[in-house]
């Protein structure tokens, strides 16, 4: 069994001792080489989006400062986690994602790009819409709904994962233009707020 499995099975066993989960939907998330994509609201958020996937190995996309915390840094990267540096333009995390989908692995995205303070849901970023026309993997959207801003000990969590995304209803074309790019972007993040707000 490998450090992200091991983890899986912990925390399966520990986050129902403290919040009250709900996964809905599980049924629409494919075997492999795929991206997901979800609303960020904690960094609860991870490690739930991938708590109920067996056999399904998440790989993060994750801000380059996670890397640089003595502790998190190498767990982080031992489950597989790779750097982004935001708002650079990081062509190095962008290449690694579309490998990431061509190996056929699971690519995870939060296209916010951070995380909201107040719950609501913040405009994408267009991560999510270039990986996918690039490599024609359907986008899996997926959202996490707490029942309170604290995330104490009884909160009610729910996750939902819908119905995927075909890269060709994106509307993208080898070379999209920027407002075809902000507009797909708007429609992976449009399919989040459906689930969130359920």
């Amino acid at each position: 069994m490998g450090f992200y499995e091991f983890g899986q099975k912990v925390l399966n066993v520990l986050f129902p001792i403290f919040y009250r989960i709900k996964v809905e939907g599980i049924e629409n998330v494919p075997d492999h080489g795929f991206i997901m994509v979800c609303n960020h609201q904690s960094y609860l958020d991870p490690p739930l989006l991938a708590l109920k996937l067996k056999k399904r190995r998440l790989t993060f996309m994750a801000k380059e400062e996670l890397f640089h915390k003595p502790i998190l840094a190498p767990i982080i990267r031992k489950l597989g986690a790779f750097p982004v540096s935001r708002g650079k333009g990081d062509t190095a995390a962008f290449d690694q994602a579309l490998e990431t989908i061509k190996e056929g692995k699971i690519l995870a995205l939060f296209p916010e790009g951070t995380r909201s303070k107040t719950g609501e849901l913040l405009k994408p970023k267009s991560g999510a819409a270039m990986i996918a026309c690039k490599t024609g993997a359907v986008v899996v959207p997926a959202a996490i709904t707490y029942s309170t801003l604290k995330h104490r000990p009884g909160t009610k969590v729910t996750i939902r994962y819908g119905t995927p995304i075909p890269s060709e209803d994106l509307h993208l074309g080898e070379q999209p233009a920027p407002a075809e790019i902000k507009a797909a972007s708007r429609m992976i993040m449009d399919h989040i707020a459906e689930l969130h707000y359920q």
